[in-house]
């Protein structure tokens, strides 16, 4: 299991595990759109047009931040990650 680790979390640039980073531009504008589509919907109500848009924004982010970490994840588990939720918004999307 210790090697399973080591090669799923373990960084190709640094060699230190890495499960979590720092937020990147991407899912910067992913969390405040989300916060904001959320904040908005209570005095908007659903129907808003804004609220539309905004979905469009978190959306887009969403899965720039995606691809951008299947692309340059620093390790497998970050790709998988990105994977995970290209699939999981791709599956909402759909519905």
């Amino acid at each position: 299991m210790g090697r399973f680790v080591g090669w799923m979390f373990r960084s190709r640039i640094d060699g230190k595990i890495t499960i979590a980073q720092f937020p990147n531009m991407a899912l910067w504008i992913v969390i405040w759109s989300a916060m904001l589509q959320i904040a908005l919907r209570g005095a908007l109500g659903n129907d808003a047009a804004v609220l539309t848009w905004i979905g469009w924004v978190t959306l887009a982010a969403k899965v720039w931040w995606a691809v951008d970490e299947v692309v340059r994840g620093v390790n497998p588990g970050r790709r998988l990650l990105g994977v995970g939720v290209l699939v999981l918004t791709a599956a909402t999307v759909s519905k």
